[in-house]
């Protein structure tokens, strides 16, 4: 087999696209606020202001309000240019998330999973495999080097060298630049060691002693943070759209916009009102990185115009939203602090029982599970959880820290699988734009302030990769959906369906070969048609409650 991890990147040059996205829609954009200052600038230094008639004072008035703006903006760049106030996970979580990562890819499964009626367990392959030493020819070491240079920005595996992957290592486990040897902590040398005497065994090969000085590793949080500039009316033009929108929305599918300690939401009860006992279980839905409502107003519209029979909860994230006048724009909300919020929120609704707050590892006694089953077959207690690209994050924190209260899940473009192998990380941030789309991506969402500061300054790892083994009913079409296009710019799709199908996941994947991120949830779109036909399928549930 052919050492791929040795072929270098394809060099790419920019296409037509890149260039008329540039000089049509950024740099107009961009120039904004420069051309403010330079007509304020000039306007007050010749004088010309005091002679001005309506329209120019109007044109002023605008300018210094960019002028304005942008001192605040920059003011806040700088704020979140510096450390990362983010603490990393108990380092017991991390080295189980690291033995995790090394397992992906270990098992000899067939390509598609083999017969999932054949296998003898509800966790094949990765889980169950052991870190042994891989030949360096072992076409698993080949693939696992192959995608570890992904974030070293895809270099041939041979330019890296011990200390850069001590570096990256040092980075993954405790969020900090690798100090001298001789000042690690004992305790971090000890697990540094450990760590990287498996992933060794895992590569299929020793690492070269020294550094390559001119290679540099994704470390995300501690790298500098990338904010490219955008005016005042842009950020005051989203908010307007997505403070009518919220309007739109009440006068015409009668959704409510409400708070819970903390928590934004739109919520939706059917017109003819919900049985606990016999209907459909509510939707909660969590978007992505963008534009807020504006950008999801399509999907929106669709969900409240045909899942009528249930409510629907949208949780608002103004971090992700470009709602820079939002009181809380700059302080996301952790994995631990959204699970509370979430299931309080819920309980307020009475959409999910006291039980259903616990994780898998809360024991109870045997007449308590009676109990709790009881109550379960009495009143449909729990949500359906459908989430888009950075939402699947959220989905992931709630699956691992209150798995009970949901009862459905459905991923849509997740980038929470596979997020190890750093293509997510490569594809959204740090790879040089050479498309219009990629370059439309980069400015409008990846150097975006409130999202900058969400992934470069409290990108959490550990939490935000999902395991196959932490999805409930993870192979049953009729509770879990998968839903990817084969043409998408962020993931590695094809990376991972091949993790899913790898643990028997086939009937509930949606593959479509030819869509890009975010097509599922347009109409017409073969993701589109299997969401909404597998939100409005029957549930498999206990029979209805008389």
């Amino acid at each position: 087999m052919d050492d791929i991890s040795e072929t270098p990147e394809p060099r790419r040059a920019r296409d037509r696209s890149f260039y008329a996205a540039l000089f049509a829609v950024v740099l107009p954009l961009w120039a904004v606020v420069p051309a403010s200052w330079l007509f304020v600038a000039h306007s007050l230094f010749t004088s010309r202001v005091w002679r001005f008639g309506v329209a120019g004072q109007t044109a002023f008035f605008l300018a210094l309000c960019e002028v304005l703006f942008s001192l605040h903006h920059y003011h806040l760049a700088t704020h979140v240019a510096g450390l990362s106030p983010f603490t990393p996970a108990d380092i017991a979580e991390i080295q189980v998330a690291f033995r995790r990562m090394l397992k992906a890819g270990m098992a000899n499964l067939p390509e598609d999973g083999g017969d999932p009626e054949s296998l003898f367990t509800e966790r094949p392959g990765s889980p169950e495999e052991e870190i042994v030493k891989l030949q360096r020819h072992d076409p698993r070491a080949i693939d696992f080097r192959n995608c570890l240079r992904t974030w070293f920005c895809k270099v041939p595996w041979s330019h890296i060298k011990r200390r850069n992957l001590e570096r990256w290592l040092y980075w993954a486990m405790y969020n900090s630049e690798l100090p001298e040897s001789d000042k690690i902590p004992a305790q971090y040398r000890k697990v540094m060691d450990s760590g990287l005497d498996l992933l060794q065994k895992r590569l299929g090969c020793q690492l070269e002693e020294g550094e390559n000085p001119s290679l540099s590793a994704m470390t995300l949080t501690i790298d500098p943070v990338q904010i490219w500039s955008r005016p005042f009316a842009f950020y005051a033009l989203v908010k307007s759209a997505n403070w009518w929108l919220r309007g739109h929305y009440l006068r015409e599918y009668n959704v409510r916009h409400g708070r819970h300690n903390g928590l934004e939401y739109l919520i939706r009860y059917p017109a003819g009102g919900w049985d606990h006992f016999n209907d459909p279980r509510p939707l909660v839905f969590i978007h992505g990185l963008g534009l807020g409502l504006v950008q999801y107003h399509l999907t929106l519209s669709h969900l409240f115009q045909s899942v009528t029979d249930r409510p629907i909860l949208v949780i608002i994230q103004p971090h992700i939203s470009q709602d820079i006048f939002h009181p809380h724009f700059l302080e996301p909300l952790n994995r631990h602090q959204f699970g509370e919020k979430l299931t309080a929120l819920l309980k307020k609704l009475d959409w999910i029982d006291g039980h259903d707050y616990y994780g898998d590892s809360t024991e109870y006694e045997e007449e308590d599970e009676i109990k709790v089953a009881k109550a379960l077959n009495a009143k449909k207690h729990g949500v359906t959880l459908l989430s888009h690209s950075n939402g699947s994050y959220i989905h992931a924190w709630i699956l691992k820290n209150h798995p009970r209260i949901v009862k459905r899940s459905c991923f849509v473009d997740p980038v929470t699988f596979c997020s190890w192998e750093g293509d997510v990380c490569y594809n959204f941030l740090y790879r040089t734009p050479k498309t219009g789309i990629e370059l439309l991506m980069k400015y409008f969402v990846g150097t975006e302030l409130g999202v900058a500061n969400l992934l470069q300054r409290h990108f959490d790892w550990v939490s935000n990769s999902l395991w196959y083994e932490e999805i409930p009913n993870a192979r049953d079409p009729s509770k879990t959906l998968f839903v990817m296009g084969g043409q998408d710019a962020i993931i590695n799709a094809t990376r991972i369906k091949h993790y899913l199908t790898s643990h028997g996941i086939r009937k509930n994947l949606c593959y479509d070969p030819d869509a890009k991120h975010g097509q599922a949830l347009m109409s017409g779109g073969i993701g589109h048609t299997e969401i909404f036909r597998w939100l409005n399928e029957p549930e498999h549930h206990p029979e209805p409650f008389h």
